[in-house]
């Protein structure tokens, strides 16, 4: 055994409709903060598109604990399944009584709370604005998009969720805009909208389904169908369920989380 520290890890589908499906995220809760780069080492080990880190809050804290998030490239500021993920942890294992679980993150406090046989995280909207297309994204992507958006990510709207399921991205080209990730969305045949999240420069080629995009689509959706609930679907391999809903500047996404898997790793 090379390792100095023994430490707790769950590894858990979020916005899983069943084992195997929705977006698996690694959880490590900590007593005390990790050395920074040591947390990026462990994201770059375990290779899914976040790891999340918490530890406890001080008593009487705005928060229950802090969170951070890593890919394994990257810090990122706001990342709703393995913030769905963690809350499983805390409401499964560490405080099964309470209600709800309040973090403290670079994007705000964010609170998840059990929502029937769901749970229901509580972000800020990014609402987007249209923007020209940048030189290449249809290209990168291989299909052209009939409106451009912007927030933290570009956000492609295409006429079909057909469209949307058929892109082949360029990963390389895709990494290559002048954007932190790209959205491509559309309609949805059986739910209100789909999507996909590409990535490549972050170190996720493309996320199985991702919390953030949503605090940028729930807004657009909601204002284009005119109604403030609503059903989404990421389209990736693995797939994934939300239920939405805008409540000003604020956004609700909702989803179940399975867990896959718990146990020790050693640094």
């Amino acid at each position: 055994m090379t390792g100095t520290m023994a430490l707790p890890i769950y590894h858990i589908d979020a916005f899983a409709s069943a084992p195997f499906t929705g977006n698996p995220a690694s959880v490590c809760p900590l007593e005390r903060w990790l050395p920074d780069h040591l947390m990026q080492q462990i994201a770059a080990e375990n290779n899914l598109s976040a790891t999340a880190f918490f530890v406890p809050e001080p008593a009487g804290a705005a928060a229950d604990y802090a969170l951070r998030w890593f890919t394994p490239a990257v810090e990122v500021d706001l990342c709703g399944h393995a913030t769905l993920a963690s809350a499983d942890v805390v409401l499964g294992d560490l405080r099964p009584a309470a209600q709800r679980v309040r973090f403290s993150t670079k994007s705000g406090i964010l609170t998840v709370e059990r929502a029937g046989g769901l749970l229901a995280l509580d972000f800020p909207a990014r609402p987007p604005k249209p923007c020209a297309a940048p030189a290449g994204l249809a290209a990168a992507l291989g299909a052209a998009p009939v409106e451009v958006h912007a927030a933290r990510d570009l956000m492609c709207v295409f006429s079909s969720e057909e469209t949307v399921r058929a892109l082949r991205p360029d990963m390389v080209a895709v990494a290559r805009l002048d954007t932190f990730a790209v959205i491509a969305t559309a309609a949805g045949r059986d739910v209100d909208f789909v999507s996909r999240f590409f990535a490549p420069a972050k170190g996720v080629p493309e996320d199985p389904v991702t919390g953030s995009a949503h605090c940028t689509l729930i807004p657009y959706w909601a204002e284009r169908l005119g109604k403030t609930s609503l059903s989404a679907r990421q389209v990736s391999a693995r797939g994934g369920d939300l239920a939405c809903a805008l409540h000003g500047e604020r956004v609700r996404i909702a989803g179940r989380a399975i867990r896959y898997m718990s146990g020790t790793f050693h640094v």
